[in-house]
């Protein structure tokens, strides 16, 4: 369902199945406007279905807070004898033909046969589309001799409640549906790549090319050089390759294939070097990282305040340079490097800030 949302552009649809919940009412909303396009093979179309496998929860719900229902409305907001009675007292004659002509055209598309044989009692063959295509001019040409048929109690009546076709809503509890699907991964060249595909992809990509790569040669031989630049270069170059190893597409990949969510760069570069190597999230490469650095040693309570922006700037960068005490916010705004951060570590933050590095690259 995630595909119908937006950018997608299917003028004959005609059934929209939820199979998941869906709580957003933009995405719902989304989803439903693409079965509200004109049909291309079948012009005429009049409406769409929409199935709510969750017992129309899903449906009762956005009924609640959305301008978008699954019925039609029970009534015209004008009833079509209002607009006839409009059209003769010459009121607005012309809109009135208009919405007078479209709504004949809906009454010709819902009708079933037994309504075109009573209506071949008022219009040649119960044609009801052909008398509306011709309405404006019968109007305009002989104005009374069209009004007369249109005011018949009789024909208005039939308008009203014409017989329309049975409508069937099967349910099958006899059988059960399996549905499944898989999430691939298109490069450059078009080629489709499983989770499991894709890896091995990146595995022998990782392997192959430390020489081309600074960045993947200092996180297996180098930890003690890794740095915000390194890390920049991993990202951009992995997200240049043919495969586009991006780090949206390999956390996709590890999540389906491994089964672990937010896996961070530097744990998918190791693991594809070396499968034993261990998985981790940011959050747990960081609080290792600390750990290693800090245990041990002792903290003043304004240098433990510093520790907590620089753990939280690492769970988010996986690395410090000395520029982001004076260009980032969390630093910048409380003294940054200079004012204040490498006084109260007494000058020594910058073996601290390595330290840090290399921990979180180990």
């Amino acid at each position: 369902m995630d595909l119908l949302s937006t950018g997608v552009d299917i003028p004959d649809l005609e059934y929209i199945v939820f199979l998941r919940p869906v709580k957003s009412r933009i995405l719902f909303e989304q989803m439903l406007g693409r079965g509200t396009r004109k049909g291309e093979h079948h012009p005429d179309k009049s409406h769409f279905v929409v199935f709510d496998c969750f017992g129309g929860s899903l449906l009762d719900y956005f009924n609640k807070v959305t301008s978008i229902t699954a019925e039609p409305p029970k009534r015209e907001t004008k009833p079509i004898t209002q607009i006839i009675d409009e059209i003769w007292n010459n009121r607005d004659r012309e809109y009135n033909t208009r919405v007078l002509v479209k709504r004949l055209n809906r009454i010709d598309k819902e009708m079933s046969g037994e309504a075109r044989d009573l209506f071949s009692n008022f219009v040649e063959k119960g044609d009801l589309k052909k008398f509306a295509v011709s309405l404006e001019r019968r109007v305009q040409n002989d104005f009374t001799g069209t009004m007369e048929l249109l005011r018949d109690r009789d024909f208005q009546n039939l308008l009203q409640n014409y017989p329309r076709p049975p409508k069937k809503f099967i349910v099958d509890y006899g059988t059960q549906d399996d549905v499944s699907s898989t999430w691939v991964v298109r490069d450059s060249a078009g080629n489709e790549y499983k989770p499991v595909d894709y890896l091995t992809q990146f595995s022998k990509f990782v392997r192959e090319n430390p020489e081309k790569i600074e960045a993947i040669r200092i996180l297996l031989d180098r930890p003690q050089e890794w740095s915000t630049d390194a890390l920049g270069e991993l990202k951009q170059k992995l997200a240049a390759t043919p495969q586009r190893f991006t780090l949206e597409n390999l956390e996709r990949a590890h999540k389906v294939q491994y089964h672990k969510a937010l896996v961070d760069i530097i744990s998918m570069v190791k693991h594809a070097a070396k499968e034993e190597s261990e998985l981790l999230t940011a959050e747990e490469r960081i609080r290792r990282a600390c750990d290693a650095v800090t245990t041990g040693k002792t903290f003043t309570p304004d240098q433990k305040v510093w520790l907590r922006r620089i753990r939280s700037h690492l769970i988010e960068n996986l690395s410090i340079d000395k520029e982001d005490f004076e260009t980032i916010p969390v630093f910048a705004d409380h003294g940054g490097w200079g004012g204040r951060a490498n006084r109260i570590f007494n000058n020594q933050l910058s073996i601290l800030i390595q330290e840090f590095n290399e921990a979180v690259a180990v």
